[in-house]
């Protein structure tokens, strides 16, 4: 899993963007890569495993509102426009202008042969407020490199076994006692 320019999405460069945070993530699936792609690529099953998406409303066949949670109760919104496609094998979309954060990435969809297929998410944003914007993210696990990672755990969780473990208590029961 490299996190290079080479491997990125052409608008993540980072020559080209030197404010951008840019990470890469991988995962193997249990199941073939154009089942993936299928789920996947219909943005309305996002909010499904991506825990901090509160919704996406399709513009058009490329184009889709994201309302996103952020840090002390907050959200974040942007349109993103899908700039390149390939069924079955890979996504790469940028934000548009006046995005809360603007973000860029790519998701690939690999045969891994008997394993299934190996996704990898590389995205590449802009952190609002900088460095101290980041760390505040980050503390409250809402920095887009922690939430790529579960995210794609729990996409494996959902596509080989139908649901997502959750832990004896969920998000809003720790919420509400403080934690």
């Amino acid at each position: 899993m490299a996190t290079d320019q080479d491997d990125a999405p052409a608008v993540t460069s980072k020559s080209a963007h030197p404010a951008r945070e840019l990470n890469a993530t991988a995962v193997t699936i249990n199941r073939p890569a154009d089942e993936l792609f299928a789920y996947y690529r219909d943005f309305a099953n996002l909010p499904s495993f991506m825990e901090n998406v509160e919704r996406i409303e399709m513009l058009d066949d490329a184009r889709s509102h994201w309302v996103v949670k952020a840090p002390g109760g907050k959200t974040v919104e942007w349109d993103a426009r899908i700039t390149n496609e390939v069924p079955g094998e890979e996504l790469t979309w940028q934000s548009e202008e006046g995005a809360d954060v603007p973000n860029s990435g790519r998701i690939t969809f690999r045969d891994a042969g008997a394993r299934g297929t190996v996704v990898t998410a590389t995205i590449a944003y802009e952190p609002p407020g900088g460095t101290i914007g980041k760390l505040i993210a980050k503390a409250f696990q809402r920095e887009p490199a922690i939430q790529a990672r579960r995210d794609l755990r729990r996409f494996k969780q959902l596509m080989e076994t139908g649901e997502i473990a959750t832990p004896a208590m969920n998000a809003k029961q720790f919420e509400e006692m403080g934690l």
